[in-house]
């Protein structure tokens, strides 16, 4: 129930977003009509809608964006005519032959001054193509519900939450009507202006509908802001959230641990991810004086992985008697690969005394469900170690766990006895595991830590001097993306560079394509260029869908990086794209300063995915 409020009022908020404007013409054109007959069927129509066409884009296939696309043209085709319709009334009986009779009677059915303007069918069909139209920028609290949906799967709770939002939206959208509707009349009846208004109005719904055609709704408009709610959002979701540190998570958003400065990261977007403090939680510490852990719960089935790689499938009961780590990882996370060289340790030195580790890879990208990526990932990583691959989140669902990267400690019962979340602390989680082989009753178990030499993206990061932070490509989670035109989505754009940029600021050059979770260059030498500030800067690459290698090359304030190359370029700042995953292109040997990176593609097909930073 509480979600459901929380859900509602998040809807009520989004009043204040600017991803509003382009529908608000559609809703003000019955602005002088009667509200229960004629506003209230729009708007329950736009919030019925949405929640259907929100729920299948969460848990349908590709099949329901496609049959949502050609919803949205036909709205838009819809919505046209009606805007024609009020700009030039007389344009009417022109408009009702056969090919646009239907829309055309619609149109005029909603428009017309008479009692049948006021009727509820006409309205509430404007509704359904409005609430095909509507695009709401996402926050903290449209990202809860939606990545829960992404998650849990078809249910009635996703499509009652959605609807929750809608009709939040609807009621600070009845109120506006109301006010406006009263308005107007006056308006109407002291000046006369009737038709001046009713052509006004017209010329604003054939204006929203180009914003929509050109995506400016979901494109441009999500990186502006007349103000923000993404604190008053956040706010109320930690009223339903609590926090790691105090209890394992139950909330079904995914997040990752980040690396950088534990704000909100790309929070105000449709997203997966949000940041975990960089102090990393440590549930169960190890006790003083041999005192026991505290039992946080059983270990869940782990009979959801789609493959096991480096071993036959595991079972919870199968294991009993063994002491257990189980790591959730996905491998073009830099936080877990960070922390991978501590996990391998541990599976090395406590093989032989009871101890099982289990990598559980749990994506991020969609590239990151193909099997065979994965399979190259553990060999280029070297585990050998048993990988359960849970593209479907199950795995991950049975433990609530929300964390990129999360260990969780199990005793020799099959207990859930500590977890701890993201980067560091590895000296008392090994201490966890010494202590949980000691009440299995090991002898001689191994004292001490490990002490890892890690090289490349695995090196601990920085972290005192990373101002920079994660930063996504792709639409659905983009941050501090500056162009003249705006990011236009889900078709070729070609953007001039801009500049000059200020810190953690992003821009494209060439012809691009930005999806929901990457941006492909779609003709030879495009770039991408950030400003940052970190030691270390990774970005998630990939060639194209052909699989050909893209070459690139890497210049930091116009320049070669020499020394400060990554491991993946050379000193001239030369490399290639050959597969999909973390590249670091950046290592800085000099004092961390405020730097331009650019990275230029020669060969069309490079896919980018998101920066990040150590």
């Amino acid at each position: 129930m509480l979600l459901f409020i929380v859900s509602y009022l998040g809807g009520v908020l989004t009043i204040l977003s600017p991803c509003i404007l382009p529908v608000l013409p559609f809703v003000f054109a019955r602005a002088d009509k009667p509200f229960i007959k004629s506003g209230l069927p729009l708007l329950l129509g736009m919030a019925l809608t949405f929640a259907a066409v929100a729920t299948l884009a969460a848990v349908g296939g590709g099949w329901a964006v496609q049959a949502n696309e050609y919803g949205r043209w036909i709205a838009m085709g819809l919505l046209a005519i009606f805007g024609v319709t009020l700009l030039f009334p007389h344009l009417s009986d022109w408009l009702t032959r056969p090919l646009v009779s239907a829309g055309s009677r619609l149109s005029q059915a909603a428009s017309s001054q008479d009692g049948n303007g006021s009727s509820v069918g006409p309205s509430f069909l404007l509704g359904i193509a409005t609430g095909l139209l509507w695009a709401p920028c996402a926050g903290p609290i449209l990202g809860l519900v939606l990545s829960g949906a992404a998650l849990q799967g078809a249910n009635v709770q996703t499509t009652i939450l959605l609807l929750a939002y809608a009709l939040g939206a609807a009621t600070s959208l009845a109120l506006a009507l109301l006010i406006g509707g009263r308005v107007f009349t006056a308006m109407k009846k002291s000046l006369g202006v009737g038709e001046w208004i009713r052509r006004g109005l017209g010329v604003l719904v054939i204006a929203g509908v180009g914003a929509i055609a050109l995506g400016l709704d979901t494109g441009f408009l999500t990186q502006v802001s007349l103000a923000s709610t993404s604190a008053v959002e956040q706010g109320l979701v930690d009223k339903v959230r609590p926090t790691p540190s105090d209890t394992q998570p139950t909330s079904s958003v995914i997040a990752k641990s980040d690396q950088n400065s534990g704000d909100q990261n790309s929070g105000d977007q449709n997203s997966m991810t949000m940041s975990a403090n960089p102090a990393m939680m440590m549930k169960a510490k190890p006790a003083a004086g041999g005192e026991t852990l505290p039992v946080e719960g059983q270990l869940p089935s782990l009979s959801g992985a789609v493959e096991w790689l480096n071993t036959p499938p595991l079972t919870a009961e199968g294991l009993r008697g063994k002491v257990v780590v189980v790591d959730f990882w996905t491998y073009s996370c830099i936080n877990c690969l960070r922390s991978i060289p501590y996990v391998r340790a541990w599976a090395e030195k406590y093989k032989d005394q009871g101890l099982v580790v289990i990598g559980v890879h749990a994506p991020e990208f969609a590239f990151e469900k193909n099997a065979d990526n994965v399979k190259q990932a553990i060999k280029d990583l070297k585990i050998d170690y048993p990988v359960a691959v849970d593209n479907n989140y199950a795995i991950w669902q049975g433990f609530n766990n929300e964390y990129w990267p999360a260990h969780y400690f199990i005793d020799a019962q099959g207990r859930v006895r500590g977890h701890h979340f993201g980067e560091g602390d590895y000296d008392k989680s090994e201490q966890i595991i010494q202590q949980l082989l000691r009440e299995a009753g090991k002898t001689n178990v191994a004292q001490g830590v490990v002490s890892v030499d890690a090289k490349g993206a695995e090196a601990a990061a920085d972290m005192s001097d990373v101002i920079s932070p994660e930063t996504y490509i792709g639409y659905d989670r983009a941050d501090n993306f500056i162009a003249p035109s705006g990011m236009v989505v889900d078709k070729s754009q070609v953007y001039a560079k801009a500049g000059p940029l200020d810190l953690n600021q992003w821009t494209l050059s060439g012809d691009w394509t930005v999806d929901k979770e990457k941006a492909t260059l779609n003709a030879a030498n495009g770039s991408i260029t950030y400003r940052f500030h970190a030691r270390d800067l990774h970005l998630v690459l990939g060639p194209g869908s052909d699989g050909k290698p893209v070459r690139f090359r890497v210049l930091v304030d116009g320049k070669a990086p020499g020394e400060d190359h990554g491991v993946d370029i050379d000193a001239d700042g030369n490399g290639t794209i050959t597969n999909q995953r973390l590249y670091q292109l950046i290592r800085q040997n000099k004092p961390v300063a405020d730097h331009t990176f650019e990275i230029d593609f020669q060969d069309p097909g490079a896919q980018a995915f998101a920066f990040t930073f150590g």
